[in-house]
Parts: C-alpha cells; sequence; structure tokens
C-alpha cells in the first residue's frame, strides 16, 4: 500500500524543520518540514530511486524559492506604490498651496530687487518655450521621414535632395538643419569644447586634490606640535594656558543657544585664563531675555561669560564680530576662538588647539573639522555630508598641509589676535567675512594649520529653502571678494605661486568656473544639442568624467556610497543656484548681499549633552529666577506669533521650468537614439522636478 500524503500530520515527517520569515505583516509565518517517506517512492531500481529522490526534493526547493522570490518582488511592488502615493500626495499639496520662491519676506525685499531676481528666471523660461516649439518641430519632421542621427547627419545628401518635389514642411525643414548647420552649431559647439575644456582642469584639480589626500593618509602627515607645548601639555595647570577670548556670536537662534552657551562653559581651561563673550543680535524681545537669562544663570554657577547686545546692527555678524573686539578688555588677550550658535565643542577643544600656536610665531589660525549631529536625517542633509567631509578633508587638509592657506570656514577655529589686527580686523565689505579676513591675513604672511582630527559638532540645514540660501551666500560672497582683492593680492609681497594659487585655483576655479561650467554644460548646452545634433558633447564628458569625480568627492564618506548617483545629479541641480549667486556677486547685483541666517532645528549631539545636566541643574538650584512671570509673558506672545507663521514647503520655479526643459531634452533624444544623453537628461530633469517641488529635504504635513 501507497505511503500516505498527508502533510499536516506532523507524525509522518521528518527531517530538518525550515523556519521561512515573511517580511510583509500581510504575510504570516510558514514552517516548512523536511520531506517525509512518503515523498519518494520505492523501486526495482536502486539508481532510479536515487533519481527520483533527488528529482522530488530538488522540485519542492525550486517551488519554495520561487514563492519566495515572488514574496519579494510583491513586498518591493507594495513599498513602490506606497511611495508612489506619499510622493504623490506631497505633490498635490504643494501644488494646491501654491507657494512659490517668488514670495518674498520683509528680509528678502530690504535686500533683493525682484526684477533682478525674476530675470535669470525669464531667460530660463525663453530656453523653455523655445525647446517645446522645436520638439513638436522635430516629432512632426521624423514622422514625415527625417531621420537624422546625432552627429552622422549626411549634409552632401540633404543638398542633393530635389527641392523641387518637397511640400511646404519639407522645404522649411531642410531650411532649419541648413540654417542650424551653418549658424548655430558653429557657435555652439565652439562653447560646449570651452567648457569641456573648464571641465577638464576643474577634474584634474580634484584629482590632484585627492591625489594629495591619499599621500597624507599613506604618510601619516598631520601638524606635529613643537617638544615643548608637548611638555606643557603633559605639565598639567602649570603648562602653555594663555589667555584665550572665546565668542560665540547669534542672532535669533533661541532653537540652539543653551546648548552652545553650555558647552563653551565647559571648556577645560583655567576659569582666569578665559573669557566668553556672547555677541547676540536678535531683534526679537523674547530671544534676547531668554538667552541673557542663560548667561546669568552661568556666571552665578562662576563661569567667566559676558552677554553683548548691539542696539545698532550694522554689518551682520562682521559688524557684531567687530564691535566685540573693540572692547577695552580685549587688549589683554592673545587669542580668539569663534563657534556659531549651533557649534558644541568638546571640553578638550582648546587644549589640541591653542598648543599649535606655541614656537609657531607665523601662525595666524588654528582651524578644526566639524561633524554633524543630523548628517542622517534626510536625504540633503546626507548629500551635504558628502560635500563637506570631502571639503573638509580633501580641500582644507591638503591646502593646510603643502601651503599653508585655505578659507576660515568663520567658527571653530582659533584666532590669533595679533594677526586679525595687522589684517585690518573685521570688515563688513562682503557677505563672507571668514573668508576676507583669511585672505587679507595670507596677504600678509601668516600661516594657517588645519586639524582634521579635531572636531565640532554643529547643524546642517534640513530643509531646501535654508540650504538654498546658504549656498546663495556662500557663492555670491566670493566673487566680491574677488572683485575687492584683486589689486591688493597683485600688488602684495608673496611669491608668484601664491599669488597664482590664490587668482586661479582659489576664486576663478572653485567659486567661478566650477558653478559657470556646472550650470552652463549640463543644463544649457546638453539639451540644446538635442536640437542641434550637429554640435556635440560625447559619452565621456556627460557619463565617465562626472561619475568618476562624484566617486572622488564621495570617498571621504564612504558610508555614503549608496547615495552616489543622487550626489551627481543633486550637484548638477544645486548648479541653477550657484551660477545665480555667483553672476549676482560678480556684477554686484541685489541678491548679492542678502544675508539670511540659516535656521536652526536645535539637534544637540549624542545623548543630548547629557554630561551637562547634572551640572545645569546644580547652577538652577543656587541660581535666582529675575523676570520669570514677565519672560513667560513674552515667550506665550511669542509663540503666538509663531503659530500664525507657519511653515511650509515651496515650489522653485527656476529648478521647476529647468526639469520641464531637460525632460523635453531627453524627448528630442530618443528621436536621435541616443542612449547615455537619453539617460541622463531623463534623471537629471526627473532631480529637479523633485528639487523644484522641494521633495528633497524637511518635508512640512
Amino acid at each position: 500500500m501507497a505511503p500516505s500524503f498527508d502533510w499536516w500530520a506532523k507524525d509522518s515527517h521528518r527531517g530538518t524543520p525550515v523556519v521561512v520569515k515573511m517580511e510583509n505583516p500581510n504575510w504570516s509565518m510558514l514552517e516548512l518540514e523536511g520531506p517525509s517517506e512518503g515523498d519518494f517512492l520505492i523501486t526495482d531500481s536502486p539508481s532510479r530511486l536515487g533519481r527520483d529522490k533527488s528529482r522530488n526534493k530538488n522540485a519542492k526547493q525550486l517551488t519554495w524559492v520561487l514563492l519566495l522570490k515572488a514574496h519579494k518582488a510583491a513586498g518591493c511592488l507594495t513599498s513602490i506604490a506606497t511611495a508612489m502615493v506619499t510622493l504623490g500626495s506631497a505633490i498635490n499639496r504643494r501644488i494646491h498651496s501654491g507657494r512659490t520662491d517668488f514670495e518674498t519676506t520683509d528680509i528678502d525685499r530690504e535686500n533683493e530687487n525682484p526684477k533682478v531676481k525674476k530675470r535669470f528666471y525669464t531667460f530660463i523660461k525663453i530656453f523653455l518655450g523655445l525647446s517645446v516649439f522645436l520638439l513638436g518641430f522635430e516629432v512632426a519632421a521624423y514622422f514625415k521621414g527625417w531621420h537624422f542621427g546625432a552627429p552622422h547627419l549626411q549634409l552632401q545628401y540633404l543638398l542633393a535632395m530635389p527641392f523641387g518635389f518637397q511640400d511646404i514642411f519639407d522645404s522649411l525643414y531642410s531650411q532649419w538643419v541648413l540654417f542650424r548647420v551653418e549658424y548655430l552649431a558653429p557657435p555652439l559647439q565652439f562653447l560646449a569644447n570651452a567648457c569641456i575644456v573648464l571641465f577638464l582642469i576643474q577634474s584634474i584639480d580634484r584629482l590632484v586634490l585627492s591625489l594629495g589626500c591619499f599621500w597624507i593618509r599613506l604618510k601619516n602627515i598631520k601638524p606635529i606640535l613643537k617638544q615643548d607645548a608637548v611638555t606643557d601639555l603633559e605639565s598639567g595647570e602649570n603648562g602653555f594656558f594663555p589667555m584665550v577670548l572665546v565668542q560665540i556670536p547669534m542672532c535669533n537662534e533661541k532653537e540652539v543657544y543653551q546648548q552652545s552657551i553650555a558647552a563653551v562653559c565647559n571648556l577645560d581651561w583655567p576659569k582666569s585664563k578665559i573669557l566668553i563673550q556672547v555677541l547676540d543680535d536678535s531683534d526679537d524681545p523674547s530671544t534676547r531675555l531668554l538667552i541673557k537669562e542663560e548667561v546669568n544663570k552661568w556666571q552665578q554657577a562662576g563661569a567667566h561669560i559676558l552677554y553683548r547686545h548691539r542696539v545698532i546692527r550694522d554689518g551682520y555678524k562682521a559688524g557684531n564680530l567687530k564691535s566685540a573686539m573693540n572692547c577695552s578688555y580685549v587688549k589683554d588677550y592673545e587669542f580668539v576662538a569663534i563657534f556659531d550658535a549651533d557649534f558644541q565643542p568638546t571640553p578638550d577643544f582648546l587644549k589640541r588647539t591653542v598648543p599649535h600656536f606655541k614656537g609657531n610665531e607665523d601662525v595666524g589660525l588654528v582651524q578644526a573639522r566639524w561633524s554633524f549631529v543630523n548628517k542622517d536625517e534626510n536625504l540633503l542633509t546626507r548629500l551635504q555630508n558628502i560635500n563637506l567631509a570631502f571639503h573638509f578633508e580633501v580641500e582644507q587638509q591638503v591646502n593646510g598641509i603643502f601651503i599653508n592657506f585655505f578659507g576660515f570656514n568663520g567658527t571653530a577655529g582659533v584666532w590669533r589676535i595679533k594677526a586679525l589686527e595687522d589684517s585690518g580686523g573685521w570688515l563688513e565689505r562682503t557677505t563672507v567675512e571668514d573668508m576676507d579676513i583669511a585672505v587679507r591675513a595670507h596677504l600678509h604672511g601668516w600661516k594657517f594649520i588645519f586639524l582634521n582630527d579635531v572636531e565640532c559638532q554643529c547643524e546642517l540645514p534640513e530643509s531646501y529653502e535654508a540650504y538654498r540660501k546658504q549656498q546663495h551666500r556662500w557663492h555670491s560672497g566670493p566673487m566680491q571678494l574677488f572683485r575687492l582683492c584683486l589689486p591688493a593680492i597683485i600688488r602684495s609681497k608673496i611669491s608668484i605661486w601664491k599669488k597664482f594659487n590664490m587668482i586661479f585655483l582659489f576664486f576663478l576655479l572653485r567659486k567661478l568656473i566650477l558653478p559657470f561650467y556646472s550650470f552652463t554644460l549640463f543644463c544649457i548646452i546638453l539639451p540644446m544639442t538635442m536640437f542641434i545634433p550637429e554640435a556635440e558633447l560625447p559619452a565621456w564628458v556627460v557619463c565617465y568624467i562626472p561619475a568618476t569625480m562624484s566617486f572622488l568627492n564621495i570617498l571621504p564618506a564612504p558610508k555614503s556610497f549608496p547615495f552616489i548617483v543622487p550626489y551627481l545629479l543633486f550637484e548638477n541641480t544645486m548648479s541653477v543656484t550657484k551660477f545665480n549667486a555667483m553672476v549676482s556677486g560678480l556684477f554686484q547685483l541685489g541678491s548679492a548681499y542678502e544675508w539670511v541666517v540659516t535656521k536652526k532645528s536645535g539637534r544637540s549631539s549624542e545623548g543630548d549633552l547629557l554630561s551637562l545636566v547634572k551640572k545645569e541643574t546644580k547652577h538652577q538650584r543656587g541660581s535666582s529666577e529675575p523676570n520669570l512671570e514677565e519672560l513667560k509673558e513674552e515667550i506665550m506672545q511669542q509663540d503666538k506669533k509663531e503659530k500664525k507663521k507657519k511653515k511650509h514647503n515651496r515650489i522653485y520655479m527656476k529648478e521647476l521650468a529647468l526639469a520641464f526643459l531637460l525632460l523635453t531634452a531627453s524627448a528630442r533624444s530618443l528621436l536621435s537614439a541616443q542612449g547615455i544623453h537619453f539617460y541622463f537628461l531623463l534623471f537629471q530633469g526627473v532631480s529637479f522636478l523633485l528639487v523644484g517641488l522641494d521633495l528633497v529635504g524637511e518635508q512640512v504635513q
């Protein structure tokens, strides 16, 4: 009698149980048993028995493998569907809200001319309208039999065609082809070749910097303390502890003032050798009161800290720092450490930076690198982390090691006060006062040291609006400064090599050429070559070199390798903002003088500064609570005002117009069967679309 095939009867099962876990919550967990005796039929031939046994076993394994694959596919489809629904609802909210980047705030109206702001957008719209018209024209020609693949246009064949037998459309299109071949393709190809040359030069610069960083790692090169400085550190309180002034400039940053003040007040430095200045430029009464109360609390706890508020707030951050340096007691101090309001130095920060000045009388600045408490918050912060990791570990470290010069980052650095005074002090003439003072100090012969192993935690902008404004300031300011500093650089007594490095590499190549060719080559010339196929961009320009450069950029942040493609697309997307800022700064347009404090979220370092909680609790016990009722009333009034000012996402019109321009060009590239160009334009257009709809950063529900 044949054995029974009762799968549900546990007693008849043999073998090793296998548990299969279904990740999708709509699926249950199944327990699979090994094969039973009834799974195999006994025959007269032992070899046939083995073959049947193996066949049945393989069939069951294949069945379950296929089932697992189907489950994974179903899970992926479910995830994609959920993501698409979420994306669709976000787009719907954005469109219905109708808020665009052309809705200016009071601060924007003071700093920017709306006509200047819309001029660049009008230029892009003209290109978009022209591309849509040409796409329709090319599609009609395609269906009429005009199949020209770029760049193999047979002009001789076109000239030999019998024009007398053509209809009106064929005549118009043939004239258009001859016109673009004769008049449009040559200048476009010349411009493309010029941008390719600039692209190659900038790529070589990036490669040289990466090789320099590799050499530093290979040889373990780093700034070394003088022997007497090392001895002083080991000798404790009797060591090298010069007078240090610590400045915390801030403006309406009530989200972060507590953690920055607490971190600075816990710096491990003799109390008699340090003075902390909280430089508050806030124009909000409740924020001023909160900061002042925090300073009073730390004063009563024994910290050597002062609160300063300017009535006349000229010059933004540079004016704030300049005003603080004019205090009479500053002459008693030798060094000044500067921390922005969202920076949280570790207690040993001064002990790891200040000793580098001893025995190096020509060193004017010691700069630490930044680390970020919110680098994994969203896609935007991850992409920023890639950029800044390369900036610190490659650009600044290599320049610091080999030429002792780099741009001061404005915070997390210690200056020799004599170097500041020798260079003319803080000036309010640009929006990049930190780069300004660094350039002038370098021209006066001061050297800089970058410490890649000393980190200071801070925040990254989490919303695209905040990041966009920050990047506009960072790219318009250097062009302002270049106009002002060029005569001084030429007249300075530094070596010709240092002049070349500062003019060509520091300013022109990295601040002007980079945003120029990024926007012109990939956002204007590449789409135009789709409609004028006689001018071409090689595949290695569109794909291979950008991919290689993105690979080099991402090396200092190896955990970000999964984001290499989004990073490449996002950098090209940001080129429109950087190009606009560069032009504004170079030609001194209205938006070049726009200064907006980067919005902070108030995220503290890991553990939320747990090491400071007990200490702050003790401080509060011994302190009085002056004006508590008044403070509560001010805060309540401020909260009511903020509830009226709701946060929202915007639609960015320039990015949106460029998205449709690139998508139109990708549609045209299909007619010429250009594979790499099509995919690049398609994905780049989608990237612009996502950024234009403000879907890459913080999402406000």
